[in-house]
């Protein structure tokens, strides 16, 4: 029977590791099961005293998982970062989102508005706080948990102005399920999430452990990552 090697991951990244799992483990002649969570439940998991041989999440969170001697901090890796775009339903017109002014007013005119409360989503409700139009759209907002929720929201929904925001990764992977990445936001307000692999210091199978850290960040792995819409550092 093989090793299993655990791995609890944030979602944002999913297609990616996915691939680079299986590849781990075919070589290595291991399963790596990953479970996925967003990171505010990572941190809620790994503060309840949760074990797992390998730690994915974003690069603040790993650094204070490091410091609450929960992980390694020294033999992390990173994986790359995730930037935040508009999704819409298949063959509904895309409004302009170009400049900042173009997608506050695209904001304003939407039918509904719909995000995540993930990393990404507390991102784009900061985003949208900055630009003065997060109270003005509140009554027209729906919020979900985790980024494919949001999506089964918009796949399900209705409306020729329904938009949704989260990490162009994740709206990437449903692109054959009737969604379309429409833009990236503008660069004057776009945020990049960077993404760390760390082992954790309790793991059951720490050699292991380590030797995924370290194959994530290699040349084979990181073009499973960019192929999948992360941006490598």
């Amino acid at each position: 029977m093989s090793t299993v090697l655990h791995v609890l991951s944030a979602g944002a990244i999913e297609p990616g590791l996915v691939d680079a799992a299986e590849a781990f483990g075919e070589r290595n002649d291991c399963e790596v099961k990953i479970t996925w969570a967003t990171t505010p439940v990572i941190r809620k998991r790994l503060g309840g005293g949760e074990v797992a041989d390998v730690v994915i999440a974003t690069r603040e969170a790993i650094e204070g998982f490091a410091k609450d001697k929960k992980v390694s901090g020294e033999e992390s890796v990173p994986i790359g970062r995730v930037g935040i775009g508009m999704v819409i339903r298949d063959r509904a017109l895309a409004p302009d989102i170009s400049s900042i002014g173009a997608l506050k007013y695209a904001l304003l005119d939407a039918e509904s508005v719909v995000f995540n409360r993930a990393s990404s989503g507390l991102q784009v409700e900061r985003i949208f706080a900055e630009m003065g139009v997060l109270e003005r759209i509140q009554g027209k907002t729906s919020r979900y948990n985790n980024g494919p929720a949001m999506m089964e929201h918009l796949i399900k929904g209705k409306g020729s102005k329904e938009i949704g925001f989260g990490a162009i990764v994740e709206i990437l992977m449903f692109r054959d399920k009737g969604l379309t990445l429409a833009a990236p936001l503008p660069p004057e307000v776009q945020h990049y999430t960077e993404y760390v692999a760390a082992p954790m210091l309790a793991a059951p199978e720490e050699d292991l452990a380590a030797e995924f850290v370290n194959y994530l960040g290699t040349q084979e792995a990181k073009a499973c990552f960019a192929a999948c819409g992360v941006e490598l550092e």
